[in-house]
């Protein structure tokens, strides 16, 4: 019985700690004091109505949505058939090149970002831009070739094998055969890259520069600055963002969609 109120207490600690943050970032958001401070004094919408006047904000949004749709598609592009060879065909080398594609989740950001940033950036001599596009296709590329290869488990083979066999090419095949089967595997593979290449900060944070930042790298020098509740309208904001694309998801696809 003791056991069992420690695991409840326990379990209610947790859940504090995750979502308690939230909650205040939420309420914050509609405090009309001129600094963050909870408890929350008076009721405003004026820090929202802050975030759609700032021009810095708005460019800063653009870019990460440009950024990270690009990247993914750029991702999905060398991602998807990088999963097929892997998941399909026994090669030598396979496991180097496979550790060669996961080692950016294997190092740590900052150290991979600041690595990016030597190449990149002082000897490459790329243009900020460009050099995000690299940045966030490499660190997002891991992601897209587990979850596609991980739809590529429950593939019959077979299918592919008796299509070309008929005469069906292998190319010809792929687009035709393999990739309606792993349709599911490939947009969840979408939203995950992109929901990663959107909030990433250990890799912007060493490519970004004047003229062109990501709206988390603007977030958090914009809070070194001021202390407004103008970040907790953002950050709720962006809350309601991602919820509402789950949303679309689940009334579209349905959520099970991408257990299939």
């Amino acid at each position: 019985m003791k056991r069992s109120r420690g695991l409840t207490f326990f379990t209610i600690c947790v859940y504090l700690f995750l979502f308690a943050p939230i909650v205040i970032i939420i309420m914050t958001a509609f405090g009309s004091d001129d600094v963050i401070t909870f408890p929350v004094k008076g009721f405003s919408m004026k820090w929202f109505a802050n975030i759609f006047t700032s021009d810095m904000f708005m460019k800063t949004f653009q870019i990460s949505i440009q950024v990270a749709v690009i990247a993914t598609i750029i991702a999905l592009i060398i991602g998807v058939p990088a999963a097929y060879a892997m998941s399909r065909f026994n090669y030598k080398g396979k496991g180097l090149i496979k550790n060669i594609f996961f080692s950016s989740i294997i190092v740590p950001g900052i150290v991979f970002g600041f690595s990016l940033f030597n190449f990149v950036i002082i000897k490459w001599k790329l243009p900020i831009y460009t050099s995000l596009l690299i940045g966030h296709t490499i660190v997002i590329l891991p992601y897209i070739i587990r979850v596609v290869a991980s739809s590529l488990e429950g593939f019959d083979y077979s299918i592919e094998e008796a299509a070309v066999s008929l005469g069906a090419s292998r190319l010809k095949t792929f687009i035709l055969v393999v990739f309606p089967n792993i349709t599911s595997g490939v947009i969840a593979a979408f939203m995950l890259a992109f929901i990663n290449s959107f909030n990433n900060v250990p890799i912007s944070i060493f490519l970004t520069g004047p003229g062109v930042s990501t709206l988390p790298i603007k977030m958090m020098s914009y809070v070194e600055y001021y202390y407004d509740p103008t970040i907790s309208a953002l950050s709720v904001t962006l809350m309601l963002m991602t919820i509402g694309i789950m949303f679309i998801v689940e009334r579209t696809l349905g959520l099970n969609y991408f257990s299939k």
